[in-house]
């Protein structure tokens, strides 16, 4: 469980991204790539087209970057969060060398192999070293994200809005207790479910809410000194995005979302009532609202109100989910 203890100040200091930030979508798509396993039983089943094509295409070039995460352990200086690629990229440079070097040892403490020397010239400080991480952190992205780059942008874009009207209808408070399954807010106490135990302390720094859109494990924790806290949380269905990406089984997705709320999704390719969606269906109009509400909370539905009736619709992302049916 990771525990976030948020005075006054720091309630109102949350803020969401306003841009994707490309190096984080890259850390996260790398996680999913490498470690399906440790996100979730269903990672595999849904990404396992999109990792097969991706690691056909992984350039040489970014080699280096497996170096840095023995044991799947990556460095706090990896995470980055601003949301021009190249300024990202050139931001490791500045991390404070005694962070650097802290980092390289924590993660390779206990490692049973040998530390490539470019790791151990890094840990020095080397320019030549350094440009070589940009090099590989550059050629991943190119590889891996780039071509979904536009989608990730859009999705981020509703992500947005949808976090917006959340706090304006409801307030902070109820949206951070809502962000992912399992969360709560109480006494001040922002909790997040994760394998590990960890609390942390913002004191004023800020807290930055990240969507990525390749995750679907558990809420990812940046907290590096001087810094605002970042949480990083799955805002994704489950499939990494872009028109390129894996088609699953029509089965394969009932099984993950549901039968029904998959038909849900299928019937609103156009826009029904309540009661329109009910019989298209063969439901009652109460179970038909409950499933639209479930879908609704993920991102995949918006529900608007016409008149005595509530108007569903599907989302971007909820076309994007069935799009990948195949």
């Amino acid at each position: 469980m990771i525990r976030i203890r948020l005075g006054a100040e720091d309630v109102a200091g949350v803020r969401f991204a306003p841009r994707p930030a490309p190096l984080q979508e890259l850390n996260t798509a790398l996680s999913m790539l490498f470690l399906p396993a440790a996100v979730s039983p269903s990672a595999g089943l849904l990404s396992g087209r999109w990792r097969q094509r991706v690691l056909r295409a992984l350039p040489a070039a970014m080699e280096p970057l497996g170096d840095l995460v023995p044991g799947g352990r990556a460095p706090l200086f990896l995470d980055e969060f601003r949301d021009g690629l190249a300024a990202a990229l050139d931001a490791a440079r500045e991390t404070e060398p005694a962070l650097v070097r802290g980092e390289i040892e924590r993660v390779y403490a206990g490692h049973a192999g040998p530390v490539p020397p470019w790791v151990r010239a890094l840990h020095r400080g080397d320019e030549d070293a350094w440009q070589r991480l940009r090099r590989a952190r550059h050629a991943a992205f190119e590889a891996v994200v780039r071509p979904v780059w536009p989608v990730v942008q859009d999705l981020h874009r509703e992500e947005f809005t949808r976090y917006a009207l959340a706090v304006a209808e409801h307030g902070t408070g109820a949206v951070l207790a809502g962000l992912v399954p399992g969360a709560r807010l109480a006494a001040g106490v922002w909790e997040l479910p994760s394998p590990e135990e960890r609390e942390v302390v913002p004191a004023g720094r800020g807290v930055v809410l990240v969507p990525t859109f390749h995750w679907t494990g558990h809420p990812l924790l940046s907290d590096v000194p001087g810094r605002p806290v970042h949480v990083t949380y799955p805002a994704g269905p489950g499939l990494p995005p872009g028109p390129d990406g894996p088609y699953v089984t029509e089965d394969a997705l009932a099984a993950v979302l549901g039968r029904t709320r998959l038909g849900v999704l299928l019937v609103l390719a156009d826009e029904h009532t309540t009661g329109g969606l009910a019989r298209r269906l063969g439901v009652s109009a109460a179970t038909a609202s409950a499933h639209a509400a479930a879908l609704r909370g993920a991102g995949l539905v918006d529900s608007v109100r016409a008149g005595r009736s509530v108007v569903h619709r599907r989302t971007a992302l909820g076309g994007l989910l069935v799009g990948r049916l195949g």
